[in-house]
């Protein structure tokens, strides 16, 4: 039989990882705790100090003791590990990190006139004995891993560690919008979240812009949706608002912070039509359900969970997330514009300071002079559409009222309070996109003969990956035939793509296909074969467009779900306000 410090020192290792590992564990024991307040502080990343303060409920001497033996917990009353509603429930913290560490417990029950101390030096135990503490508990850790310091060699620098420990914190403190948080380093508090009143759904969105910032607050999108028993619940960021890791992806089960392959799967599921590969969106997302449908049991940090529905909880989570986005029509993220100006700033020179022109020199060198003569001289005729019937202003149209367009690739219009500058192309290909995912929800994609069927040659490969895919590509509206090794020859194609370069098409679809699995079928992977078909039979970039079509081009993105972006989370169009294009000529 080993040793029981050699035992304790051994789970240590299962549950205190590092001292951000710590750090979550006392705050969940705070949060259990029915805490309204938590103060955190850790010195040198956490080895040599961490305290954790909370006004919860507080524990007599008795329980003290009771605490810091192995698998001792208050939190199974009727030792059922099934219906688990508290984020701690193994009793191994405590004992475990005393094991490695310094570590003393101050605490003070609710309604008692006494506070208590118990004292744990590497695993040895001493006390309880009285103590000074007004309220709740103050548990301090001095010398983590002093007794293992071999674990010490393993740990990051102290800003690091730091760094792991805060997004601990973090990810607590969004779960819990009703509970205020503070962590310093002893000296610079690093976060500081008020206790948020009100509405759930309100605080919890407060919360999330005070970690994950204000930019995401402004471009989130409420998420709401229900299904036998499971309740889905956050924010969600628009497509066009997106980073390059999931990093800023918070997912949550029963007020637990997890990370689960299911989720980014069906979060990739979710946003596979709006976004590229490589990008991921931002969001929070909260799943409540009954406890006997998830297993929350399945290893020490409890960061990992099984669902006894896996199916269910896919399905909720694509759905949800889609419903979400469809609702948000053609908006695209406030952000764009200051992609854009940021854009022109690195291009060009910053704005002058309002006083620029007072202040200048009155005897320029000759170099000076020169440039701002070409500055003054008038730029040559543009060929700008004429617009005469077009409304004088955009009040009615969220995309305003077009104006004209620049080489013959974008639309500008206006609006009540700015201008809107639209990709033709992007814009049209999304709208084709969803025209053609609809007809195929609702009878299926209407098709379009051609007077003189096309002959397409290809390789033979690409030519038998269309062949094999006949009936599949006809259900999408598209009528094909093998005509000989290495051809194909196509019939008909979806009447919603106009006139269009057949052979490009084709081509473009094999290559889709070479790169998808055999097994998956199209209608699995219809936003790719979607996008394909509708690139060919979109406005292309230089075409000239007269008035009419551009404003009928703007009205339908208002009308088309997620317009706002393109197949790859670019967006469709830059809204400029007045503000803006006021920073550029330095008004502002």
């Amino acid at each position: 039989m080993l040793p029981e410090t050699l035992v304790n020192r051994i789970a240590a290792g299962e549950v205190v990882e590092r001292p951000a590992s710590a750090v979550k564990e006392l705050v969940e024991n705070a949060i259990d705790a029915g805490a309204g307040r938590i103060d955190v502080v850790l010195r040198d990343g956490g080895r040599t100090f961490i305290s954790v303060e909370d006004d919860g409920r507080g524990m007599s001497a008795d329980e003290l003791t009771l605490a810091i033996e192995r698998h001792a917990t208050s939190k199974l009353p009727d030792d059922d590990l099934i219906s688990i509603d508290t984020l701690g429930f193994r009793g191994e913290a405590l004992p475990s990190i005393g094991a490695v560490s310094r570590m003393s417990i101050t605490s003070r029950p609710r309604g008692s006139d006494s506070a208590w101390m118990i004292e744990v030096e590497g695993g040895r135990k001493s006390g309880p004995k009285p103590a000074a503490l007004s309220k709740g508990t103050r548990l301090e850790i001095r010398d983590l891993f002093f007794a293992t310091p071999a674990r010490l060699k393993f740990l990051k620098t102290e800003r690091t560690e730091y760094g792991h420990a805060l997004e601990t914190i973090n990810r607590l403190a969004m779960a819990y919008p009703e509970i205020g948080f503070s962590v310093s380093d002893g000296g610079r508090r690093s976060a500081t979240y008020g206790a948020a009143q009100g509405d759930l759904l309100d605080a919890r969105l407060e919360r999330l812009a005070a970690i994950m910032g204000r930019e995401f607050a402004q471009n989130a999108l409420p998420v709401n949706a229900e299904r036998e028993g499971a309740r889905l619940t956050g924010y969600i960021g628009l497509p066009t608002l997106n980073r390059t890791n999931a990093a800023q992806q918070f997912m949550f089960v029963n007020g637990r912070p997890v990370r689960d392959k299911l989720f980014y799967g069906a979060i990739r599921g979710a946003y596979r039509d709006f976004l590229a590969s490589d990008r991921h969106p931002m969001l929070a997302l909260f799943l409540d359900m009954p406890a006997e449908s998830v297993d929350v049991n399945v290893h020490p940090a409890k960061t990992e969970v099984r669902f006894r529905d896996a199916g269910l909880v896919r399905g909720l989570i694509v759905g949800g997330l889609k419903h979400t986005l469809a609702e948000a029509g053609h908006r695209a993220s406030s952000t764009v514009a200051s992609a854009a100006l940021g854009a022109a700033r690195a291009e060009g020179i910053s704005p002058p300071h309002p006083g620029f022109f007072q202040s200048r020199p009155t005897h320029p060198s000759r170099g000076m002079a020169e440039a701002a003569a070409a500055f003054y001289t008038p730029l040559p005729a543009a060929s700008v559409p004429e617009i005469d019937d077009a409304p004088a202003q955009g009040a009615d149209y969220p995309l305003g009222v077009a104006r004209g367009q620049l080489h013959e690739t974008y639309i500008v219009s206006q609006t009540d309070d700015g201008i809107v500058i639209v990709d033709q192309h992007a814009a049209h290909e999304r709208i084709v996109q969803e025209r053609i995912k609809g007809a195929l929800d609702r009878d299926g994609v209407a098709r379009q003969g051609l007077l003189i069927p096309e002959v397409v040659e290809l390789d033979e490969a690409a030519a038998n990956r269309i062949g094999a895919r006949i009936e599949e590509l006809a259900e999408l509206g598209l009528t094909v035939e093998a005509f000989g090794p290495g051809a194909i020859v196509v019939r008909e194609t979806p009447a919603l793509l106009g006139e269009i370069d057949v052979h490009g098409m084709i081509r473009d679809l094999a290559d889709d296909l070479g790169e998808m699995n055999e097994a998956v079928s199209l209608k699995e992977r219809l936003a790719d074969i979607c996008a394909t078909m509708a690139c060919h039979g979109s406005v292309r970039a230089g075409r000239r467009l007269n008035a009419s079509e551009m404003n009928a081009l703007l009205r339908d993105m208002e009308a088309t779900p997620h317009s706002g972006q393109c197949s790859h989370g670019r967006p469709t169009y830059v809204e400029l306000k007045i503000a803006d294009i006021e920073k550029l000529f330095g008004r502002r």
